[in-house]
């Protein structure tokens, strides 16, 4: 529905120059029921984005312990949902004025979507034969709900200091993401915060309702797409004759592979699971020790969160009002940089396998005509942004339209299309629900000022662009280590960037800076979600790939240098 109203309207005003009023509104709207609904069926997979690390270092009879307090941080989620969702509906009124529907609708579908991640992980839990473990949870939840907002602890601290607690024990418990930063604003509440539970729903909301964010379900989609119509397996076969015959060739072929596949699909993970699927078993096959091959396709990994269209960019300028078109350049040139360090690293660290014969030219040619299908998606997406034909959302419309079309072309079944729109929605759901839930978190922070105690202490440093760099790449790749990079974008954005101005650093180029330094905590633990992922496909222990990453890892810190150097010097 999302997609078809973007469609229909780009189409009305391109094509009769003409348009429907309320489009943006509804595909905001249809946008946030899609976080709703969604939201719930990732609570068992990588996108309810749990650290599990701590956890899983306690003994096991712990676990089922830590595993009920991290289910009442849901069950509280859950309840600030419901219950706010239909408080804020019996305190709003008024009509939109382009959809003609009560206002309080948009807020009904969170209420809704707080019911549904109680009775999915009732049932979850019921199934799994731990049905007095979530009762017992609920039951906590519930006294913690009805509990708090009777209590209030007078203390000279602020109000953020304990927001940042409640959220930290969450993480270290493996609650949800989303679901330890809702709990910890209304925990905060006790503690004297301004922002009270209807508030907190109302910030959630209004977080997730930017038509921006619309783009990143369809990048997703078009990234599927690509890889289920088989049309991605076009790059690696001109990737192979373009570079297969060089030292490392398969490696280097794993990496220019990464480079192109970045400009369709603009999710590092699916890059990861792409790559690990397709390329580990010829790696190996070819000589590559499996460690080593899995940190390859890792590492190359991050390029597609860097190279355009890039979902951590689109989560940036919501977070900071910055230009997307602007920030996607920047992108592309980090993402050169980043890919020749990584080309230089895999050159000399590789040793001793088979490398491919030369490709005869007239292969390389029907490689790359092949692949113009893919390459298309790419010139959509940049060019329509940039030159200002389309809008990022519509542009992002456009190249999921685009790869439907491919996968029709190349005669793709209905049930592997409406999968691909499944793992869309629900990847979306769970990225939307983590954006709307920063909301207040952020909120809070900025209440308290934390923008301003940060840039008072560059000014202590000496408030020179040096200092901000310093001072900005130290937090980051602290925060980088427990927190999720769209977590990390949306609550320390904000804050770092008016001191980065402020010192006269351009803000894109220190927007791609603090992308490229949280994409790179991807392949560093405890966390290293594309590590993990790779794992998880690969069946190669993760301890080894951390082992195995670490030259990659080290030429990514070489390209981040040379970012930070540029912006200081120019």
């Amino acid at each position: 529905m999302l997609l078809a109203v973007v469609l229909t309207n780009v189409t009305l005003r391109y094509v009769f120059a003409t348009g429907f009023i309320g489009a943006e509104d509804l595909g905001i709207w249809l946008h946030v029921a899609l976080i709703s609904v969604g939201a719930p069926l990732s609570l068992k997979s990588a996108l309810a984005m749990r650290l599990d690390v701590f956890v899983r270092l306690l003994p096991e009879r712990l676990h089922p312990i830590a595993e009920g307090l991290a289910d009442i941080f849901s069950v509280l989620a859950a309840f600030i949902l419901l219950f706010g969702g239909s408080e804020i509906i019996s305190l709003l009124g008024g009509i939109s004025p382009t959809l003609g529907l009560p206002e309080w609708v948009r807020f009904a579908f969170l209420g809704i979507g707080g019911g549904l991640i109680l009775l999915v992980l009732t049932l979850q839990r019921i199934v799994e034969g731990k049905a007095i473990a979530i009762l017992l949870s609920i039951g906590v939840g519930a006294a913690l709900y009805f509990g708090l907002p009777q209590l209030f602890i007078e203390t000279r601290l602020p109000p953020s200091l304990f927001l940042a607690l409640i959220a930290g024990l969450g993480l270290v418990l493996a609650a949800p993401l989303a679901h330890a930063f809702l709990a910890a604003a209304y925990v905060a509440i006790a503690f004297g915060s301004t922002l009270p539970e209807p508030a907190i729903v109302s910030s959630t909301v209004t977080g997730m309702s930017k038509f921006l964010l619309l783009a990143i379900p369809f990048f997703l989609l078009a990234g599927g797409l690509l890889t289920t119509s088989g049309v991605a397996n076009q790059l690696v076969r001109f990737a192979a004759a373009m570079v297969g015959h060089r030292r490392a060739g398969l490696a280097q072929t794993t990496l220019l592979t990464s480079v192109l596949f970045s400009g369709a699909s603009g999710s590092s993970v699916a890059n990861a699971a792409f790559g690990a699927s397709t390329f580990q078993p010829e790696l190996v096959k070819h000589g590559y020790p499996p460690a080593q091959a899995g940190a390859i396709i890792a590492a190359t990994s991050v390029l597609d969160n860097i190279i355009p269209p890039s979902i951590a960019f689109l989560i940036l300028a919501t977070a900071t009002n910055l230009s997307v078109g602007s920030l996607l350049v920047g992108g592309f040139f980090a993402g050169g940089l980043m890919a020749i360090c990584l080309a230089v690293a895999i050159h000399y660290t590789v040793r001793d396998v088979e490398t491919r014969p030369r490709a005869p030219a007239r292969e390389r040619w029907q490689a790359a005509i092949a692949a113009i299908p893919a390459f298309g998606l790419g010139v959509i997406v940049v060019v329509g942004i940039r030159i200002g034909i389309v809008t990022t959302t519509e542009a992002a419309a456009l190249a999921a339209l685009y790869t439907l079309l491919l996968a029709f072309g190349m005669r793709l079944g209905g049930g592997r299309i409406l999968a691909s729109f499944t793992q869309a929605a629900t990847e979306a759901a769970a990225i939307g629900l983590l954006i709307g839930t920063a909301g207040p978190f952020a909120f809070l922070l900025a209440v308290d000022n934390v923008s301003g105690l940060v840039s008072n202490f560059v000014t202590v440093l000496g408030g020179s662009a040096f200092a901000v760099i310093m001072l900005a790449n130290v937090i980051l790749f602290a925060v980088g280590l427990v927190l999720d990079i769209g977590a990390a974008i949306l609550l320390f954005g904000p804050i770092l960037l008016p001191a980065a101005v402020a010192a006269g650093i351009d803000p894109i180029h220190f927007g791609v800076i603090l992308v490229v330094n949280l994409m790179i905590h991807g392949l560093t633990p405890p966390l290293g979600m594309l590590i993990f992922v790779v794992s998880g496909v690969t069946r190669v222990p993760a301890t080894a790939l951390f082992r195995a990453v670490v030259p990659y890892l080290l030429s990514l810190l070489v390209s981040l240098g040379v970012l930070c150097a540029w912006a200081i010097i120019f």
